[in-house]
């Protein structure tokens, strides 16, 4: 008689978690759809593009992609990054803030643009969805792998705000 109280207490309890159970497996698909892994990898020579290293073992990491018109001075792409902080998935605006096919940064020649972003997703509580922010993506040329990609935020992501720098970073902008 006391394992039928047990068997029927078990059955209550799993009865009673068993919508929870399913809640959280809906919020962890849900936190899935904020990582880096909804914006795919480009491989090969994009119109633009860049990844900063691995995407596994790094505390951070980010990666991006898209389309320019340098004659019409417009751009677009998707971007994203993961951090401590959270993941924020920013879409780029119209406009290209400015390019250049002769530009140093780091003690090296090479093709720079920066480009406004606005965040469309995020996992950050600080960074919240809307915010607009800014990216200076810089390739090196002759050889040197100096590539960086910089971005910059407003008080509420300032967490957002990052530097990746070296030869992990693979950039892909265009000449003029």
């Amino acid at each position: 008689m006391g394992g039928t109280r047990t068997t029927a207490r078990i059955g209550l309890a799993l009865a009673a978690l068993t919508p929870l159970l399913a809640t959280l497996g809906m919020a962890g698909a849900a936190s899935a759809a904020t990582s880096c892994s909804a914006v795919p990898t480009v491989y090969g020579i994009p119109p633009w593009g860049f990844h900063t290293g691995p995407y596994t073992g790094a505390s951070s990491f980010a990666k991006g992609h898209g389309n320019i018109n340098l004659e019409a001075n417009t751009v677009s792409g998707v971007i994203c990054q993961q951090d401590r902080a959270g993941t924020i998935i920013m879409s780029v605006q119209h406009h290209l803030v400015y390019h250049s096919h002769y530009a140093t940064m780091w003690g090296y020649p090479g093709n720079i643009m920066k480009i406004k972003v606005r965040v469309t997703s995020s996992s950050d509580p600080e960074c919240e969805v809307g915010t607009v922010g800014g990216a200076t993506l810089f390739a090196s040329y002759n050889g040197v792998r100096s590539d960086s990609v910089q971005f910059f935020f407003p008080a509420a992501c300032r967490d957002q705000d990052r530097l990746y720098h070296g030869t992990q970073v693979n950039n892909q902008v265009p000449p003029l």
